[in-house]
Order: structure tokens, then sequence, then C-alpha cells
């Protein structure tokens, strides 16, 4: 019998062959020069290409790229545009922030641009098999830029977390990988999808229902859900601030592309119910366990880290929706949490002082008098990250509890309601010491070290401004962008 050539599709790919390409570029490059930075701008470009391929592919049909293991189609080419934003603005807090800490290495944007490219082949999957491959070209990279900075113990701490937790989670993985494969003997979604229904028969194997679980539990790793977040903390604070700022959004977004097209393609008739009640669940345990530890929380980076397990929480409301319009709210909630998420690290980066991890409230006191514009980016992204109009954080949260009311979850819906409520306590309070308190109390914890804005994470701050009013006032062009995400 002869062997057939897997067939491969090198237009389909060409976003994340750009990418690829571009981080294979900055270790040969590295070799040659001496001002690293160089090699963020080069990162930058590369990006730029994969960016312009992704929107030039939203005009062609959904098309297999490498047999019926990975697919180009609106769903992947918009969790594209998420992870290069992503990593672009990554790259832009990079390039000033290692400087800054003397960590200005080349592999530091070869490690950054493969783990975007696994996150595009997680998003691009429909093979488990490629899911798990993704997922662990995605992770290795983000473990060793956790404990980027070897002078600091934090990190080095931060990356042996990560990794030993993240294993973990892909044990789990694995194990109901291989529990799908023994009931129905594909590894293919659709093929699993297809084999789970009436004709088949095939709608209540507890073999099965034990790999979804398993599967679960590992996905719920990597988006950092209650009760398996206990890495987020340690490990978003005490990597580099620029490597937290690009896994608490990239991760993320990440293991939710992968969970969202293994739900809603093999699982659409399956365990329907089973599953919307457990991520539902999951969802509200999340939203209010991670809003709670932010509320104990003095440090402002450690503070974003349980915040992210919040908005996780929030995101997971889209997910138990298990409609096209839950789909939506999903990748519309992360196209922005990247901005102002990242924008908050942003100005994270430029408070932390040399030798610290990390910033303190006292350090935001009076900032809008030391540096007023800084401040007001900073209030603009926690507003946003509260979900107050008129900026793009509220109509994420709004569509997301939306697709849960259309679906009788009205009760998930009340409950995101009341955790944005309560995330208003600890994000206000940077507000609250950045225009109500004197700015003695922060200078002298920062050893009236001075704040400098360099070029790259000005061009960072006014993006991640202008897009979080922007859409804000006028959320109609990232709609319809995400409209566009469907499955190919």
């Amino acid at each position: 019998m002869p062997i057939e050539i897997p067939t491969l599709n090198v237009i389909a790919l060409a976003p994340e062959l750009a990418v690829i390409i571009t981080a294979a570029l900055v270790m040969f490059f590295d070799m040659f020069i001496d001002d690293k930075r160089l090699l963020g701008y080069l990162s930058l470009l590369g990006l730029g290409v994969a960016a312009v391929i992704t929107f030039v592919l939203f005009g062609t049909a959904p098309a297999p790229a490498l047999q019926d293991v990975l697919i180009s189609d609106g769903y992947a080419l918009v969790f594209n545009l998420v992870f290069i934003t992503t990593a672009a603005l990554s790259v832009l807090i990079a390039i000033s922030y290692l400087n800054n800490k003397d960590l200005q290495r080349g592999e530091y944007y070869t490690l950054l641009l493969f783990s975007t490219s696994g996150m595009m082949f997680m998003a691009a999957a429909t093979d488990l098999i490629i899911i798990f491959l993704g997922l662990e070209i995605m992770s290795i990279g983000l473990y060793i830029l956790a404990a980027f900075n070897r002078r600091q113990l934090g990190s080095g701490e931060a990356g042996m977390k990560y990794f030993v937790l993240g294993a973990f989670a892909s044990a789990f993985f694995l194990y109901g990988a291989a529990l799908l494969y023994g009931a129905t003997g594909f590894t293919n979604l659709q093929a699993m999808g297809d084999w789970f229904t009436p004709d088949h028969g095939n709608l209540d194997d507890p073999i099965a229902l034990v790999g979804l679980a398993l599967l679960l539990i590992g996905f719920a790793f990597k988006v950092a859900a209650v009760p398996f977040q206990w890495w987020t903390p340690d490990a978003y604070h005490g990597a580099p601030t620029s490597v937290t700022a690009f896994m608490s959004v990239g991760a993320k977004a990440a293991g939710f592309a992968a969970l969202v097209r293994v739900l809603m393609v093999s699982f659409d008739q399956a365990y329907t119910v089973d599953w919307q009640i457990a991520v539902a669940v999951l969802a509200a345990v999340t939203m209010t366990g991670g809003n709670v530890a932010a509320l104990a929380q003095k440090d402002v980076k450690r503070m974003l880290a349980y915040s992210s397990v919040a908005h996780a929480g929030y995101i997971l409301v889209g997910v138990a929706a298990a409609t096209i319009t839950g789909v939506n709210s999903v990748l519309f909630y992360l196209m922005a949490y990247a901005f102002m998420n990242i924008g908050a690290f942003a100005v994270i980066a430029v408070i932390e002082r040399r030798d610290a991890i990390g910033s303190t409230l006292a350090d935001y006191a009076g900032l809008a008098t030391r540096k007023p514009l800084l401040a007001l980016a900073m209030a603009l992204f926690m507003l946003s990250l509260t979900g107050i109009p008129p900026f793009v954080g509220f109509w994420g949260k709004l569509y997301v509890f939306r697709a849960a009311v259309e679906v009788n979850m009205s009760w998930l819906a009340v409950v995101g309601v009341i955790n944005s409520a309560i995330s208003a306590f600890y994000y206000l309070s940077v507000v609250v010491q950045m225009y109500m308190h004197s700015p003695a109390a922060a200078e002298a914890a920062a050893d009236a070290a001075p704040i400098n804005l360099s070029g790259p994470i000005t061009v960072t701050l006014a993006a991640s401004v202008i897009v979080t009013i922007l859409l804000g006032v006028w959320p109609t062009p990232l709609v319809n962008l995400t409209s566009l995400g469907i499955f190919g």
C-alpha cells in the first residue's frame, strides 16, 4: 500500500511561517549585531509581515494547511491577530525594559517569536496531537522567558513553578487525549465530532467523558482558572515584566483558542450539558477567586496577576454559552484585553526600579503630579479593566454576559456583574494613589529614581490608550472583525 504524502498548503500557513522565519533570522543575526535592540525591531518587522498576510487571508475561503490537522479559517486568523498584537506590544516593552534591567539578549526575541508560533498553531489545530505540539512549543519558550533574569531569585522561582505545574497540566491533557483516542479511535476533532452523533449511538461513553474531563483540567491550568491557578501569581510576579505582559494575554488566548475549538467541534452534540455546567461553575469560581485574592494585594504586578485569573473567569462565561455569539464574545474580549492589560504592564515596566520585582501601590502615590500623562494612561487601563464605559473593557464584559443571558444562564451574568463591582475596589485603589496621595511617599520608596519614558514604551502606551478609548466609543470594527471568527 503506497504511503500518502501530506499536502502542505504554504499560503494557508504563511502567517505562522513568517513568524518562524523571523525567529530564525533573529537567531542568525544575533551572532553579528552588538546592539540587541535592533533584533527587537527586526522581530516587529516580521510580526508586521505576519499581520499583513493574516489580513490578506481573510478574503480567502477556509483551507486545510496540512492535510486535516491544521486549518486556516476565520477563527484561526482572528486569533492570529490577537497573538501578533500581543507579541508586538510585548516586544516594544522589552526593547526598553531589558535595557534598563541589563538583560538585553538576542535569544529573548527568538524565544518570544517561537512561543508566538506555538500559539498560532494551537488556534489553527484541528487535531489533538497538533494542539499538544503547539502547546509545548509555546510553553517551553515561556518557561525560559519567565526565568530570564538570572540575577533575580524570584525570576528563577517563577520559571521553575511555571515549568513544574505546566508539565503537570500537559500530563492531564495527554492522558485525556489518550482516553479520547481509545474511546473513538480518532485524534482529529471533526472525526471525533462525527463519532459523537445519535446515528452512531456514541453519546454516553464513560471513557470519553473522563477524557473530556481531563482535557478540561489541562486547559484550566493553561488559562489559569480556579482551582488550577496556583502557579499564576508567583510566575507572573517573578518573571520580567515584559514577559508577564506577553504570557498574561498570549498564553491565556492560546488556551482558549484550543479549548473553544475542541468543545465546539468535537463535543457540540456529546456531553454538551455536562461541559456547559462544568465550564459555567469554573467561570463563577474563577471570577470570584481571582477578584477576592486581588483585593488583598499591595504589589500592583501581583494584583494584576490575580486580576488575570478573574478575567479568565469572565472569558469562560462566553465559552459556557456554547453558541456562535459566545465564541465571538470570547474573541472580542481577548483582543480588547490584549491592549488594556499590556498597557497596564507597560506602566509597571516604567515604574519598576532596576533592582526590584514589580512595584507597590506606594510607588504610584502622586504619579499624576510627577508624570501626568503616564498616570492618565494607567487610570484609563484600570477603568477599562473594571468594565466602566466608555472604554473597550465595558463592551467585552457586556458581550460575554449577553451570551450567557441568551442561553438562560442569567445567574452567571449576575455573578459576573457582582465580580466586576468587586474588582473596582482594587483597580480604583491604583487611581486613588496616583491622584489623591502625596508623591513624597513614592519618591522615598523609589529612592527618588527618575521615571523615564522611552520611545518604544511611549508607542506601546499610545497605541493601547488609543485602542482602549476608540473601541470603547466605536466598538463596531472589532465586532465586525470577531464575527469573522467562524470555524472552517
